[in-house]
């Protein structure tokens, strides 16, 4: 593929979008574009309380995830970016003002910031979205030992993924590839990786659903 693309990973936290960004950049040499979770300075905080720190750790990762995208239009190559700014106010920050752990107010200043910006920002070509269970989180979070999401609620993750089925359901602002990420494997099975490379390649119009052999 010559001319320019821009794919997005969307998921769960522990769903594996940072391995698969890595693995797809290595196979299509395309720019991977992380987020940014250890350089937020507010994270560890967040998991100890939620509802002092939500706010700080929302638009610390709104700023980057807005610095990523004009990045992405900048760079003159294909790139792929590790979670989408949508994930962050229509998933993230709604679970947050549903707890209670953002104020009404809180809330919506940061709405209102991401519904000014979303209008300048083009959405990608295609959006992965990897769809994962509670226990298939929960043991990839364990296995990668980040200290501060020991905290992490179970609960807090349910609520998050009922929020991501709601939200991917109705998103139309580009083709969708669901990926049912409880049967997947790219690192120890290169064919997953082959299939969902082929799907991909496919320019994908609306939403299709990848079934494993």
């Amino acid at each position: 593929m010559s001319a320019k693309r821009f794919i997005a990973i969307a998921g769960n936290i522990g769903v594996g979008k940072s391995t698969l960004t890595a693995l797809l950049s290595e196979r299509l040499g395309w720019k991977p574009f992380f987020e940014a979770v250890d350089e937020n300075p507010y994270l560890a905080d967040f998991y100890q309380d939620m509802e002092r720190w939500s706010f700080h750790s929302q638009i610390f990762f709104l700023s980057r995830r807005l610095q990523h995208l004009r990045q992405i239009l900048d760079y003159a190559g294909s790139a792929i970016q590790d979670r989408t700014v949508y994930e962050d106010a229509e998933v993230f920050a709604q679970n947050l003002a549903r707890q209670g752990n953002m104020t009404a107010r809180e809330y919506r200043s940061y709405c209102e910031l991401y519904e000014a910006m979303i209008p300048f920002i083009p959405p990608p070509d295609l959006l992965v979205y990897l769809q994962a269970s509670l226990p298939k989180l929960l043991h990839q979070i364990g296995r990668r030992d980040r200290v501060y999401e020991k905290a992490i609620d179970p609960t807090y993750l349910q609520q998050l993924n009922d929020l991501y089925d709601a939200w991917i359901e109705g998103f139309t602002r580009c083709p969708v590839l669901s990926v049912p990420a409880d049967n997947m494997d790219f690192l120890n099975h290169p064919e997953h990786l082959d299939l969902l490379v082929a799907k991909i390649m496919e320019k994908l119009q609306g939403q299709e659903i990848v079934v494993f052999p």
